[in-house]
């Protein structure tokens, strides 16, 4: 099973990074970017994708694998 995916600011930049993970699997110069390498990681390993702002805190969470609450409508 994959790991979780985290959007993260990494000084003026922004980066990818598995759950756990030291290292930054991606670093971009736009959260919009991140985002999107973010979510095609997290597609294809059916993870979640959470998203965090400046200050680290998340800010967003989308869930891309077996979910146990889906959203109803």
């Amino acid at each position: 099973m994959g790991k979780n995916q985290h959007v993260v600011p990494h000084g003026k930049d922004w980066a990818v990074k598995g759950a756990g993970n030291s290292k930054a699997t991606y670093i971009t110069g736009t959260q919009s970017e991140a985002i999107d390498l973010a979510k095609d990681i997290a597609q294809n390993q059916k993870t979640e994708l959470f998203i965090h702002n400046r200050q680290g805190q998340i800010r967003e969470r989308n869930s891309y694998g077996t979910d146990n609450y889906p959203p109803e409508g």
